[in-house]
């Protein structure tokens, strides 16, 4: 077994195979896919540019009270796109002169989370422990990771740990005493489903008229495509496409973490099953849409989704992906959808709402820390009409 020696109540994994099953039996923590070893491992296998880890932290008596994923990642200031480019070259001008940032070399961040997927799903705390206390644990037991220099080459930049629920502030706000910047980006969209709904008809008809012939709109716009499930049998037919369609949406991002290997799709599937879902969307033969998705416990999490958009508008494309992620959740019983960031508006017009979620970062040495502190400060997610597609009855929860 290849880990790194226990320093304070922690140990250190460089892949999931190396954690012994009693770990996971003692944590209990696999009902949860994003801590499940077989969806852990299907995302680390084709990403060669991003440095897994895997911290295991331990009470007193040597059982395991909570599990965090660690990616190392390459972040280059100049993928920044948006409006905060302005500040991104002030920082790189004072960081030329002060000699701490380099124009060839990229930050390497290390961010503590799930750097594909929003939300917290990457860290696991058992019941019953001090949660303010492992959060703390888990801050020192990363700066370990780093400081041990025969498991490191390279120099890590900074430390980011993501996406904390409001609900969970009172907990992740210990790290502000540990020289931590808090921000927020893009919210979260998420949106319940009415326990009432037995199918998608019983969605529309509790839209507002405005909303539901819109959505009935895109349905007729979109019936000139070919819905297939991309399965382990004939995804190999698509990934190229399904790259392509990938890129062309997440090159509109204002910047991106990491980028997604659509390759692991084929691992995801074969390591889910049923739980991992895949629809591509054909337009005379020719794939011009994908959609992604897990189904974990009684959520279904929206994840990337590949985008043509010399149909989009036309076939309404997009559109079409929102409204079968809500009949997937619909169909399968469940009682809320995470649609992640990004397109706001467009998800609220279906039902989403938006869930605020803070990310915690800081640079490894106080100076740099400081000048970073002035583009962290001016980061803002961006404004959007939030819409409120249904009648007047409040959606009943499922319990």
């Amino acid at each position: 077994m290849n880990i790194c020696k226990k320093i304070q109540n922690a140990n250190y994994y460089p892949t999931v195979e190396d954690i012994p099953e009693h770990i996971w039996k003692e944590l209990n923590c696999t009902n949860d896919l994003y801590f499940n070893p077989n969806y852990l491992s299907a995302i680390s296998k084709y990403h060669e540019n991003i440095d897994f880890w895997y911290v295991v932290l331990f009470d007193d008596h040597y059982k395991p009270i909570a599990f965090s994923t660690v990616q190392i990642v390459n972040f280059y200031l100049d993928s920044v796109q948006n409006e905060l480019q302005s500040i991104v070259e002030f920082i790189k001008r004072i960081g030329r002169k002060l000699h701490l940032l380099s124009d060839q070399k990229p930050l390497k961040i290390l961010t503590c989370g799930n750097t594909f997927v929003s939300g917290e799903h990457g860290i696991f705390i058992k019941e019953g422990q001090d949660k303010q206390k492992v959060i703390k644990q888990i801050a020192k037991s990363v700066l370990q990771l780093v400081n041990d220099e025969g498991h490191f080459d390279y120099k890590v930049s900074g430390f980011m740990l993501k996406d904390f629920e409001h609900e969970s502030l009172f907990i992740s706000d210990e790290l502000l005493g540990y020289n931590y910047h808090s921000f927020n980006v893009e919210p979260n969209m998420l949106m319940q489903i009415d326990q009432d709904w037995s199918n998608f008809d019983d969605y529309l008809a509790a839209m507002k008229t405005k909303f539901r012939v819109k959505a009935k709109k895109a349905m007729e716009l979109s019936a000139g495509l070919n819905e297939i499930d991309i399965t382990e049998s004939n995804i190999d037919l698509y990934l190229k496409d399904m790259e392509k369609l990938y890129k062309s949406v997440s090159s509109k991002a204002g910047f991106n973490l990491g980028e997604f290997n659509i390759r692991s799709y084929a691992v995801l599937k074969e390591n889910l099953q049923r739980d991992y879902i895949i629809k591509g969307y054909l337009l005379n033969n020719k794939l011009v849409g994908f959609l992604s998705g897990m189904i974990n416990q009684e959520n279904l999490d929206a994840h990337f989704v590949g985008i043509s958009y010399q149909y989009n508008r036309k076939y309404a494309v997009y559109q079409r992906m929102l409204y079968d992620y809500i009949n997937i959740a619909i169909t399968r019983n469940l009682k809320q959808i995470n649609f992640g960031r990004t397109a706001s508006e467009i998800k609220s017009s279906v039902g989403a709402e938006p869930q605020d979620l803070t990310i915690y970062f800081r640079h490894k040495n106080s100076i740099p820390n400081k000048i970073l502190k002035c583009f962290i400060d001016k980061i803002q997610p961006t404004p959007f009409q939030q819409k409120y597609p249904f009648k007047a009855k409040t959606l009943v929860k499922q319990s």
